[in-house]
């Protein structure tokens, strides 16, 4: 079957929202964030309780910062192309508060809708994470710490990306027991563990899905800017 062209710089536009629609229908679903998100909603339910300004949007690239920062001190090193990477968490933090307004609109959904809306946010989201890998364009915080850190091991992205969500699964959990009190699992459920646990396959499987039917081209000059001079010169 022949491919068609799927230009990379729209696969970033597409991943940052779905991303974002994914996780607001998350939300809206209430069984539990995924794993990735779920220390930042943790925050941003204690916070917004204390002060009304505070968004889901707003300690999702709060949180990236810091996990930049972190990402620098393991690898070592700092390039230009992970600053770009906290713009595109402000981006996806803004596209995200926009979603959490529309999906919050309706009332709330009997069980059956709200399993639906889970399966779908987590669909989405696992599709925008696999775009984002296709991409020149220096994804979230979150999406860069596992394609940097699979590199840096030289460990199978969709396994990296595996433990990367388990670890992120019980940083929600302690977060929760310390904010609400041990026991109280604010934001993480069993929909959260369900998504650490298959996650990352899922985000491997429709990569496999997506390079089957799609050739990633650029469609602007721009992939020198943002690639390691490793990766030129490969």
């Amino acid at each position: 079957m022949k491919q068609k062209t799927f230009y990379t710089e729209l696969a970033y536009a597409l991943g940052i929202f779905f991303i974002a629609f994914g996780t607001a229908l998350m939300e809206k679903a209430d069984f539990g964030m995924s794993m990735v998100v779920a220390p930042a909603y943790v925050l941003y339910l204690k916070l917004s309780s204390l002060w009304d300004f505070v968004t889901f949007g707003m300690m999702e690239y709060t949180l990236q910062a810091v996990i930049l920062l972190l990402m620098v001190l393991m690898l070592r090193r700092f390039r230009l192309c992970y600053l770009f990477s906290f713009v595109t968490a402000v981006i996806y933090g803004f596209i995200l508060d926009g979603c959490m307004l529309l999906a919050g609109l309706p009332s709330a959904p009997g069980t059956v809708l709200r399993i639906a809306l889970f399966l779908f946010g987590a669909v989405f989201c696992s599709l925008g994470v696999a775009l984002m890998f296709r991409t020149y364009l220096a994804p979230e915080a979150y999406e860069l710490f596992v394609k940097e850190g699979a590199g840096y091991f030289r460990v199978e992205i969709s396994r990296f990306k595996t433990g990367y969500d388990c670890v992120s699964c019980l940083l929600a959990i302690l977060l929760s027991f310390l904010f609400f009190g041990f026991g109280v699992f604010e934001g993480v459920r069993l929909g959260t563990v369900l998504c650490a646990l298959f996650n990352g396959r899922l985000i491997g499987l429709i990569g496999k899905v997506l390079d089957s039917r799609f050739a990633f081209q650029d469609a602007l000059p721009l992939r020198p800017l943002f690639e390691t001079k490793e990766a030129q010169a490969e």
